[in-house]
């Protein structure tokens, strides 16, 4: 696990919320404090739509984007806000792939990214969530490693917190 401080909090906030740069993952949760609290489920209910095959049960984070902008915008700050996202399993399978590690994709519940402004500084964190306990961190450091690439192609600066 790594924590990340972002240093240019406006920047990161177009890309997150005005750009499709974080539009892959998906969402799990979501707190957005302003005049009040607006708590987001990512989780999807089949039973709403007429296809019935998710391979991932989490909304996708570019099809609620917008709806967290409106929540978002206007001339006041957040009070507070935290973005759970999660690494989609088609892209965490590749991942395991890539890196020759020797998990399965079903071994891995979660790869998580978590984003949580205070007010004044904006933390994202990186976490893993597996259906076993090992000693072994290898999937952790492959995955820390990969949000720091993530976050220097997209020219998000950040120092380690």
């Amino acid at each position: 696990m790594i924590a990340l401080q972002i240093q240019d909090i406006k920047s990161f906030m177009s890309k997150l919320l005005l750009q499709d740069t974080f539009d892959s993952f998906l969402l799990k949760e979501a707190e957005i404090t302003v005049a009040v609290t607006h708590t987001i489920d990512g989780t999807l209910h089949p039973d709403f739509f007429d296809e019935t095959d998710f391979s991932d049960p989490l909304i996708r984070w570019g099809d609620i984007r917008q709806h967290c902008f409106s929540i978002i915008k206007g001339k006041r700050t957040p009070l507070h806000f935290t973005f759970v996202f999660r690494l989609g399993s088609d892209n965490t399978t590749r991942l395991l792939s890539q890196n020759g590690l020797s998990l399965l994709p079903e071994q891995v519940s979660g790869l998580y990214l978590n984003c949580r402004f205070d007010g004044t500084r904006l933390l994202c964190t990186s976490g893993i969530a597996l259906t076993f306990f090992t000693m072994d961190k290898a999937l952790e450091h492959v995955w820390d490693e990969l949000l720091q690439k993530f976050f220097r192609q997209n020219e998000i600066p950040y120092t380690f917190a």
